[in-house]
């Protein structure tokens, strides 16, 4: 069972999206904060697999509060989501090393492919929010060059993650086990030095690897 924190200062709409998500038998909200504090609290109790944060919260708001669960619980995958699709929260939040950022107005099925993927270790975001973002990271990219020390391999790697791929979808597409994809993986981000999924995912964007 894939548990979820839940924290979304307006109950309707908490109780909204706890009903959609478990929709799906393998997903269920096993805890449910009012606010970015209550859900670190909780998380120092319960154990969690993915935590979808409200960013627009009272008390600690939803970016304040990833940063302490990626400090404290890096285990926990982190969606963002909001009514707000602006610029400045959702770089904010992919800087955080975020698994997606999510609209409140999505469907039913969107939500739970996103939280499958961050499990996975794959990036989600909304069409809404990707077309206003991407300009934003492609800027300046003609000054930027691709790391020469990168293989083929690990360029093709790269890209698939660019494109929000999980593990399991890039060996699919690369004919690689899951295996050798965590390991070069791992030599990318050691070679790039960055310090998440996300942060390749935004590389790859910025260096017009997709």
């Amino acid at each position: 069972m894939i548990r979820i924190l839940l924290a979304e200062d307006q109950v309707m709409v908490r109780q909204g999206l706890k009903m959609m998500i478990e929709t799906d038998e393998e997903i269920s909200v096993t805890g449910e904060a009012d606010n970015g504090k209550e859900a670190v609290k909780l998380c120092e109790r319960q154990l969690f697999d993915v935590a979808i944060l409200d960013i627009r919260m009272p008390v600690m708001d939803g970016i304040e509060a990833a940063k302490i669960l990626r400090s404290r619980f890096p285990h926990i995958k982190i969606l963002m989501l909001t009514t707000f699709d602006d610029n400045e929260y959702v770089l904010n939040a992919l800087k955080l090393g975020v698994s997606g950022y999510m609209l409140k107005n999505g469907d039913t099925a969107s939500l739970i492919r996103s939280i499958k993927s961050a499990l996975s270790g794959g990036l989600s975001l909304q069409d809404q929010v990707a077309s206003k973002v991407m300009p934003i990271l492609l800027q300046n990219q003609q000054e930027r060059q691709i790391d020469a020390t990168l293989t083929p391999r690990e360029r093709a790697i790269l890209k698939c993650i660019g494109e929000g791929l999980n593990n399991k979808e890039v060996a699919e597409r690369l004919g690689l086990s899951i295996g050798t994809v965590k390991n070069q993986t791992s030599h990318v981000l050691d070679k790039l030095e960055l310090r998440d999924r996300t942060q390749l995912a935004i590389y790859a964007i910025r260096h017009r690897l997709v």
